[in-house]
């Protein structure tokens, strides 16, 4: 079906849903001013309370969902992080690294890492994020071309550096916080919660079936 006739399908849908209950086939001018309100107040339903400090939350969530974890003081002692985990599940450190991370001294920690996007040859992939989520232990990592989305979907290792200043307590608060920073949405919005996983074959989970099968996050407590 093409893009024009699949428009055509769900207008036609929701005019017979609109007849149905007794309103015209499309909204008046009243009721689309009261749609535009509603959403630009971005109104939120019952959220659950959390108690625990956030990053104490995220990081039990995180590694409920088999993602491992390390804190580190600063940005600076990320790729020593890295290299030691690598070193740990016996993975060599070549790969690709955003961009916006390239400044960090990859090559003084023993990586060997091309800021780039990803392609099918490399082991790891070296992301930041955008934000991260402490109720599930939610990664949030918006596209853009010095934070391209291919480097944590496609190396079979992901690791992640997570500022603690981005951790947010629902994704509420993730959008709000997107609203404030980013003005326009990117193209891209993912939100990475453990390694790839899927059940699609006889219900038996199968890691990385779609994406890593290690996601390793460090946690950074200064951005100093």
């Amino acid at each position: 079906m093409t893009i024009g006739k699949s428009d055509e399908a769900r207008a036609a849908i929701l005019a017979r849903i609109r007849k149905a209950q007794g309103r015209s086939a499309r909204p008046s001018t009243a009721e689309a001013e009261a749609i535009d309100t509603y959403l630009r107040r971005h109104p939120r339903g019952p959220l659950p309370e959390i108690r625990e400090e956030l990053v104490a939350r995220f990081r039990a969530r995180a590694e409920a969902m088999v993602c491992t974890v390390e804190e580190v003081a600063s940005l600076a002692d990320a790729p020593a992080a890295a290299a030691r985990y690598l070193q740990s599940v016996k993975v060599s450190p070549q790969g690709c690294v955003w961009p916006s991370l390239a400044a960090l001294d990859w090559a003084g920690a023993g990586m060997q890492l091309e800021a780039r996007v990803a392609n099918g040859d490399d082991a790891v992939g070296v992301t930041g994020v955008f934000a991260a989520i402490a109720e599930t232990g939610t990664l949030v990592v918006v596209s853009d071309p010095e934070t391209p989305s291919s480097v944590s979907l496609v190396p079979e290792t992901h690791i992640a550096i997570v500022p603690v200043s981005r951790i947010v307590a629902h994704m509420e608060d993730d959008w709000d916080l997107a609203r404030r920073e980013l003005g326009q949405l990117p193209r891209a919005v993912n939100f990475i919660s453990g390694p790839s996983r899927t059940a699609d074959i006889d219900q038996t989970i199968v890691v990385g079936a779609h994406g890593p099968s290690r996601v390793h996050l460090i946690l950074v407590r200064s951005a100093g």
